[in-house]
């Protein structure tokens, strides 16, 4: 206790001796008898008590908010290294070629949608869903791991593929490889697994289980594979070797295999489509009908003359697929090359053998019929 000025201040202590003090002690060192009321409550300590478990609490909630993630221990850094370099794994979504790939974040994957079909159309699917691809490339960055598959998207050369050694007007590179294989020519892809701040302790199996959107670590076939990625429907349909209307040509490839006969035919307004026969008599023969990408017609003839045909739609896959817009693209007309310059007319020929016709010469008159030296 101080006294200043006839009045009795009470004595400060840190907070944090508050948490050790008792209730008495903390009465008796910190209050006088004029802090009571006229009920005989006592002020200063409701104020206190409320005060010291505000701030409990305040902390604790502080506490539990900033604990940062442990970092990844070494072990399990090498454990991940050994296990994911030159790892075989089940694509379970289209990767696009080019140097955009794809991004997982809190169990996310972009980019997808429009923005996913647009790269794709674009520069082609570098990897589809049960394709089996190789990892060739595991890097630890920052906030982020990168998996790249089937050499990546860029070329990569060794320090010593850039040395050239010639004779007699031949440069040859020692040590160059095959340089059509397939780390020199690539047309790979990869994806990025993004943390926040920083990467924390993961063990093999967690780490296959964020990347689980994209690769698939259990398959033990591309059937497998391909199947953990189409609807329930789809799926019931390819394990009973079905075809349904409104599946695409990968679909129908893995429910039921290629097809024995291919048939390509126009219809009535000049649409182009193709009939896959499978089956022969005796047995059953189906014919399934594709326009583009998509199913639009299922006739299948039973051996005893039944003839069964589906064209209402059964499923619905999502929209057009790059074959389709690959497809457009071959429709388009190409004009034919010409040294002609930009708007200048091709003469009109008007009879089969008709010879060009000659310029006009502006200098001297072509000789008349009859006229002198005739």
């Amino acid at each position: 206790m101080v006294a200043s000025g006839g009045k009795t201040k009470g004595t400060s202590y840190p907070a944090c001796l508050l948490l050790f003090t008792s209730p008495r002690q903390l009465h008796a060192a910190a209050f006088h008898p004029k802090d009571y009321n006229q009920l005989g409550c006592c002020m200063r300590l409701r104020f206190v008590v409320s005060f010291v478990f505000l701030l409990i609490v305040v902390s604790l909630c502080a506490a539990k908010d900033e604990q940062p993630t442990s970092a990844m221990t070494e072990q399990h850094k090498v454990d991940i290294i050994r296990t994911f370099n030159s790892e075989l794994v089940y694509i379970r979504t289209q990767f696009p070629m080019g140097k955009t790939g794809l991004t997982i974040k809190d169990g996310k994957v972009s980019p997808s949608g429009e923005q996913l079909e647009k790269l794709l159309t674009l520069w082609g699917p570098s990897v589809k869903p049960g394709d089996r691809a190789m990892i060739t490339k595991f890097e630890i960055k920052g906030d982020h791991m990168r998996f790249e598959i089937n050499g990546g998207p860029v070329r990569k050369q060794k320090w010593y593929q850039h040395i050239q050694v010639g004779m007699n007007n031949t440069m040859t590179t020692p040590g160059g490889g095959d340089q059509t294989g397939p780390f020199n020519n690539p047309r790979g892809s990869y994806v990025d697994l993004v943390f926040d701040h920083h990467i924390p302790d993961l063990t093999v199996e967690q780490l296959k289980q964020l990347l689980w959107p994209v690769f698939d670590f259990d398959s033990k076939s591309p059937v497998d594979a391909y199947v953990a990625t189409v609807p329930p429907k789809v799926r019931d349909a390819i394990k009973n070797h079905q075809v349904l209307v409104g599946m695409n040509r990968e679909m129908v490839i893995y429910s039921k295999g290629r097809p024995d006969k291919k048939i390509r035919e126009k219809d009535d307004k000049g649409t182009e489509y193709e009939d896959w026969v499978y089956g022969e008599p005796p047995k059953d023969v189906d014919f399934v009908r594709v326009v583009g990408d998509e199913v639009i017609r299922v006739e299948t003839m039973k051996v005893d003359g039944e003839k069964v045909v589906k064209t209402e739609k059964e499923i619905d896959t999502g929209g057009p697929q790059v074959a389709v817009a690959a497809q457009n693209e071959q429709k388009q007309q190409t004009k034919a090359p010409t040294l002609r310059r930009p708007g200048e007319e091709a003469p009109q020929q008007r009879g089969p053998g008709a010879p060009m016709p000659l310029p006009p010469n502006s200098g001297s008159t072509p000789p008349q019929p009859g006229g002198p030296g005739q």
